[in-house]
């Protein structure tokens, strides 16, 4: 439990959210919650920050924005918000950061119907030479005519062609840092929520997040 415990509390520590956008109207639902405008946006599986994107399998994600009055301080509580789809209950509730990295780093927790892999097949750089290999007839042992000799091509990642190393984001790390941060705030907050949800999305109809008597309609 020991190798669970340790980056969820260090997320926990440095936790601070995603990047809240100026103003509420610029996520694409918003409503007023007493003297709390709330905004939010639906990212089906997905969680993020800048050009680091990844996906929560087995979770709605909906990233949420807090905005109070000038100079006021507000509390948040993650329990504050529920997800309903299709208009029924029961009302999803939403699940801890540190719940959802368990979860994801223990596949027999989520895996029902068995792992799926996704990689790339491949004889290496070189790729196969069909035929003879080229006769070498320097007389020097091990050693190759002018002219003669291969190199490997030199492989250009298509989703970096500069070739610099970027800096590897680790995604149970980004998860617990990006999700919505409960307590005491001051100024405008906003964070990633987590719902657990393993059926298909073509039957989700209708989705709303409740925030205490407050709907807003995302799907």
């Amino acid at each position: 439990m020991k190798f669970l415990l340790l980056p969820c509390c260090a997320g926990l520590l440095f936790g601070q959210g995603t990047e809240t956008k100026p103003k509420v109207e610029d996520y694409e639902v918003h409503a007023q919650a007493q003297n709390l405008a709330i905004g939010a946006e639906f990212t089906v599986h997905s969680y993020s920050r800048g050009e680091q994107m990844f996906i929560a399998k087995d979770f709605l994600v909906v990233e949420v924005a807090i905005f109070p009055p000038k100079g006021e301080t507000f509390e948040v509580h993650n329990a504050d918000f529920t997800l309903r789809i299709n208009g029924r209950k029961p009302l999803l509730d939403t699940q801890a950061p540190s719940a959802v990295v368990a979860e994801m780093d223990n596949p027999q927790w989520r895996q029902r119907g068995g792992l799926t892999a996704q990689g790339e097949a491949g004889v290496g750089p070189g790729g196969v030479i069909i035929g003879a290999p080229p006769v070498n007839r320097n007389p020097f042992p091990g050693s190759q005519p002018p002219g003669t000799a291969t190199y490997p091509p030199v492989e250009i990642p298509r989703d970096n062609p500069s070739g610099i190393e970027k800096e590897k984001v680790n995604p149970d790390e980004l998860l617990l840092q990006t999700a919505l941060i409960e307590g005491l705030h001051h100024t405008p907050t906003s964070g990633f929520l987590y719902f657990p949800f393993r059926g298909k999305m073509s039957s989700i109809k209708t989705l709303e997040l409740l925030y205490r008597d407050v709907v807003l309609k995302l799907r």
